[in-house]
C-alpha cells in the first residue's frame, strides 16, 4: 500500500477517534463501548501512522528528520503516549485536539517533503539524544493540552457555568495531579536530553544550535520553576497553567522554531 493512501488512511482514522472521545464526552449516558472501540480506532491509527511515517523517515542515505517529518514523528509519539496512557487514566479526552493535529501534521507532512538527514555516520549518542528530545517535547506538549483544558475547565466552574463536555471531565483536583504527573515525567526527559548532549555532542554552543540549546535551558528552568513553586508553595489553578503555556511556547521555539527558520526560511 503507498504512503499516499496509508497517509490518508491513518488521518481518516485519527479524526473518528476524536469524534468517538467527543461522543463520549458530550452524552450522558454511560460510553464504554465507545470509549473501547474509540482506543481500538486509535491504536489502529497510530499503527498506520507509524507504518507511513517509516516510509518518509528511513531513507537509503539515512534518517529524513526534515521540518514536516519531525513534526510528524513527534505527533507520532505524542499520541502513542496519551492512547497507552489511556489504558490506566482518564486521559483521553486531550484526544480531541491531539487527534485532530496529528491528521494535519500528517497530512502536512506528505505534502511537503523535506530534506535534513541524519546520516548512518551518526554516532548512537546523537541518535539517543535525539530519541529523547522529541520524547520530552511529546510529553510536555501533552501537558500543554492538559494545561488548556484545566483552564477551560476552571474557567466554567468559577463562572458557576459546568455545561457541554466539561460536565464529563475528570474532577478538577484529579486534572491538576495528571497535569502535573505529565509536566514532571516530560521535565525529567528533558533534562536527560540536555545532559545527553552537553555530554556527547562535540559543541551544544555551536553558532548553528546556540538559540536551540539557550531556549530549551530557558524552558528547562521554566519547568523547573512551576515543579519547585508546587512542591515549596501549592502552586495550582491559573498559575500552573501559565508557566505551563510559557515553558511550552519557549521549547517549541527551541526546536521547531529553529528548524522552521533554517530548513523552511533560510533553506539550509
Amino acid at each position: 500500500m503507498s504512503t499516499t493512501i496509508l497517509t490518508y488512511l491513518g488521518a481518516v482514522l485519527y479524526l473518528l477517534t476524536a469524534g468517538l472521545v467527543g461522543l463520549s464526552l458530550f452524552r450522558r449516558t454511560p460510553g464504554h463501548s465507545r470509549r473501547s472501540i474509540g482506543l481500538g480506532l486509535g491504536f489502529l491509527a497510530l499503527a498506520i501512522h507509524g507504518v507511513a511515517l517509516y516510509g518518509e523517515l528511513i531513507t537509503a542515505a539515512g534518517i529524513n528528520l526534515g521540518f514536516f517529518n519531525a513534526a510528524s514523528l513527534t505527533a507520532w509519539m505524542v499520541c502513542a503516549l496519551l492512547l497507552v496512557s489511556s489504558l490506566g487514566k482518564p486521559v483521553e479526552v486531550l484526544g480531541l485536539v491531539v487527534f485532530p493535529l496529528a491528521a494535519a501534521v500528517m497530512l502536512l507532512d506528505l505534502h511537503n517533503p523535506g530534506h535534513h538527514l541524519l546520516g548512518d555516520e551518526a554516532s548512537w549518542s546523537l541518535r539517543v539524544h535525539v530519541t529523547v528530545s522529541i520524547l520530552a517535547y511529546a510529553m510536555l506538549t501533552l501537558a500543554t493540552v492538559q494545561a488548556l483544558l484545566l483552564a477551560l475547565q476552571d474557567s466554567h466552574l468559577r463562572s458557576h457555568h459546568p455545561g457541554g463536555f466539561v460536565r464529563a471531565l475528570p474532577p478538577l483536583q484529579t486534572m491538576e495531579s495528571l497535569l502535573f504527573e505529565m509536566i514532571g515525567l516530560g521535565f525529567v526527559l528533558l533534562t536527560l536530553s540536555l545532559l545527553s548532549g552537553f555530554l556527547y555532542l562535540e559543541d551544544m554552543f555551536a553558532q548553528h544550535v546556540a538559540h536551540k540549546t539557550l531556549l530549551s535551558i530557558i524552558a528547562w528552568l521554566v519547568f523547573g520553576a512551576l515543579l519547585w513553586g508546587r512542591w515549596r508553595f501549592g502552586w495550582r489553578g491559573t498559575t500552573a497553567i501559565r508557566w505551563t503555556l510559557t515553558g511550552f511556547v519557549v521549547l517549541m521555539l527551541a526546536y521547531f522554531g529553529s528548524k522552521a527558520v533554517l530548513e523552511l526560511i533560510l533553506q539550509r
